[in-house]
């Protein structure tokens, strides 16, 4: 039989994971899979026992938020061959589950993990070197997502980020930033930065999501720059709020890139998959094209 790495979180999705797992199981065995299961024990554990774990087994299928899925990849993307990485998706906004097309319910998320999905070649980046899945960004309303508590996230889902943002508008101030990316350099006030490789961000779809291409490296960039004039101010919020065109004024800057680096005179707080990703004066990202395969649903 095939070796199957099954890493849960058992707090992700108001702890609904545990209630679902004789049900997942039961799939994965039906499936051909002889599984050794893991339940995280704290924050960062996932990444720790997938590079310790994961070349033993021909496939690795996490089970939690977007946060537990960026673990793995940051254990997977440490090994030399990694295995096809599946997942199930239990937190509470699954921006990863919306762009691979899976199913919210547990067990046909776990059908499509163990064996109707199809494996494919994703994009990853580095931010300082660390590991991301779909999304680095810097500015406003990013600070939310790490600083909400877990029990608004579970009661209001991706809303949570919405409260908590409005709620941080009265501290939001631009960083002055020289941006290098692909030969090329752009210098500005920015009040947001978001690089990423997703289709959707925080529930919401970002900028022309349906051009995104998993796996050509390159990542989709969004800059807000500060605004000139009140036209400017109006078209900022909504692009910060709707992460929608804001076509009158170019508030919005738009691009793709395969690698890019910030540089500012101040500390730049980032987020990394909803994570505190460091605080640094000069950031570079890079994409890591078709750095794992990954199971997509239908």
């Amino acid at each position: 039989m095939n070796q199957l790495l099954f890493i849960y979180n058992p707090t992700s999705g108001t702890g609904q994971v545990k209630g679902a797992l004789a049900p997942v199981l039961d799939v994965f065995t039906k499936a051909g899979w002889l599984t050794t299961s893991y339940p995280t024990q704290c924050k960062g554990d996932a990444v720790r026992v997938v590079r310790e774990l994961g070349p033993r087994f021909d496939r690795v299928i996490c089970a939690g938020g977007d946060g537990t899925l960026s673990e793995a990849v940051a254990g997977l993307t440490g090994l030399s061959d990694p295995p096809p990485l599946g997942y199930i998706p239990f937190g509470s906004t699954n921006d990863c589950a919306t762009t691979l097309h899976l199913p919210r319910k547990p067990r046909e998320a776990a059908l499509v993990a163990a064996g109707t999905g199809v494996p494919v070649p994703i994009d990853t980046g580095r931010l300082n070197g660390r590991p991301f899945i779909y999304v680095a960004a810097f500015g406003a309303f990013t600070k939310v997502a790490y600083d909400t508590p877990q029990e608004l996230k579970n009661t209001f889902g991706h809303l949570a980020y919405i409260f908590a943002g409005i709620a941080s508008l009265p501290t939001i101030a631009p960083y002055h930033m020289r941006v290098e990316f692909d030969g090329q350099s752009l210098e500005d006030d920015f009040f947001f930065g978001m690089v990423s490789n997703s289709q959707s961000i925080g529930g919401l779809k970002p900028p022309k999501a349906e051009r995104v291409v998993l796996d050509d490296g390159l990542f989709e960039v969004t800059l807000v720059k500060k605004p000139l004039k009140l036209a400017d101010l109006t078209d900022g919020l909504q692009a910060l709020v709707s992460l929608s065109p804001a076509e009158r004024s170019g508030a919005l800057v738009q691009l793709q890139a395969r690698q890019l680096t910030f540089i500012c005179e101040q500390p730049v707080p980032w987020t990394v998959d909803g994570e505190f990703g460091g605080s640094q004066t000069v950031n570079r990202v890079e994409n890591c094209q078709k750095a794992l395969n990954i199971i997509r649903g239908a």
